[in-house]
C-alpha cells in the first residue's frame, strides 16, 4: 500500500520570507528541511511526499522545487502563483513552473488576507480558471467559516478547478459551531472535483499535549460520510503537527483513528487519493 503525505512543508528562515512566521510560535520558529524530516518518514514507512507552500511567493516555491528535486521520496510540489494577475500566471506557468514535473498545484494564505472574501473577486476568479485550464489543482486554507463557505461559489464559477480543503477545514469544538462545519463541508463536496485532507487535526483538538485517536475520529467519520474515502487524504502538517506532538503520534493515532475502515478505503485515504488528485503518477 502506497503512503503519502499530501501536507507537509519546508521552511529557512535565511532563504525565505515568511511574514507570517514570527517568534511567537515557539518551536517552529527555527528551519525545516529535508535532512530533519527523512529519518521521520522511514519511521512510519512513509513512501512519499507533497510539499505545500509556506509562503506566498516565487522564492518559496523555487526553493520547494529544488528541495524536490534533491530528495527522491519528494513525489510533488504545490507552489505559489499570483492570483491577482492572470496574465502573469499563465506566462509563469507555460514558460517556467509548467515545465517542471513536481509543480502540481498552488496555495495562496488566504486565511493572511484582511479580506475573508478576497479568493472571490474576479482578478482572483480569473486566475483560477487559469490553474483550471492548465490541469493544476488549488489548495484551499479554509481555517475560517467564511473560506469554506466560499468553495461552493469557487466550484460554480469554475466547476473542472480541482480544489482540495487542507486540515478538513480546521473542525470546530463548539457543537454550534460544528453543525455549521458540516453544512459547509457538504456544500463544499457537492461538487465531485473538491476533496479533503485529513490533517492538521491535532493542533485542532484544543489539548496539545493529551489528544488522541478518539479526539480526531469524530471529525474523520463525518469527512467520511460527506465525501467519501476516494475523495480523502491524509496530511502531517509538519512541522506545524509539533505544536501537538511528533510527526509518528500524528502518523500512529490517525491509524488508529482509520481502523475501523476497510482495506480498500485505507488504501484510498493513505495514498490513492493524493496520488490521483495531484497526478502523481506513484505505483499503488
Amino acid at each position: 500500500m502506497l503512503k503519502l503525505d499530501t501536507h507537509q512543508h519546508f521552511w529557512h528562515l535565511e532563504k525565505v520570507d515568511y511574514p507570517w512566521l514570527v517568534p511567537a510560535y515557539g518551536p517552529i520558529y527555527a528551519n525545516f528541511e529535508a535532512p530533519d524530516l527523512e529519518p521521520l518518514l522511514d519511521e512510519v514507512g512513509m513512501h512519499k511526499t507533497v510539499i505545500v507552500q509556506a509562503a506566498d511567493s516565487y522564492e518559496d516555491t523555487d526553493y520547494m522545487l529544488a528541495t524536490a528535486a534533491a530528495n527522491d521520496w519528494v513525489a510533488g510540489v504545490v507552489g505559489w502563483l499570483p492570483l491577482l494577475d492572470p496574465a502573469g500566471m499563465a506566462r509563469k506557468i507555460e514558460e517556467d513552473y509548467g515545465q517542471n514535473a513536481y509543480f502540481r498545484g498552488i496555495r495562496h494564505l488566504i486565511h493572511e488576507v484582511a479580506d475573508p472574501d478576497w479568493v472571490t473577486q474576479d482578478q482572483v476568479i480569473e486566475g483560477l480558471q487559469v490553474l483550471a485550464d492548465h490541469d493544476l489543482t488549488f489548495d484551499v486554507v479554509a481555517v475560517f467559516p467564511n473560506h469554506l463557505k466560499h468553495v461552493p461559489t469557487l466550484s460554480e464559477r469554475i466547476p473542472k478547478l480541482k480544489m482540495v480543503v487542507d486540515h478538513l477545514a480546521k473542525p470546530p469544538l463548539d457543537a454550534d459551531d460544528s453543525r455549521v462545519w458540516r453544512e459547509q463541508m457538504a456544500a463544499a463536496a457537492e461538487n465531485p472535483n473538491v476533496y479533503a485532507k485529513v490533517s492538521g487535526l491535532n493542533t485542532a483538538t484544543g489539548d496539545p499535549e493529551n489528544w488522541t485517536w478518539e479526539d480526531i475520529k469524530p471529525w474523520v467519520d463525518s469527512a467520511l460520510e460527506i465525501f467519501g474515502a476516494d475523495r480523502l487524504m491524509f496530511g502531517s502538517d509538519w512541522p506545524v503537527a509539533i505544536l501537538a506532538g511528533t510527526y509518528k503520534k500524528v502518523h500512529d493515532e490517525t491509524t488508529k483513528a482509520l481502523a475501523d475502515l476497510s482495506e480498500e478505503e485505507k488504501v484510498a485515504i493513505w495514498g490513492s487519493t493524493g496520488n490521483a488528485f495531484y497526478g502523481l503518477g506513484l505505483d499503488p
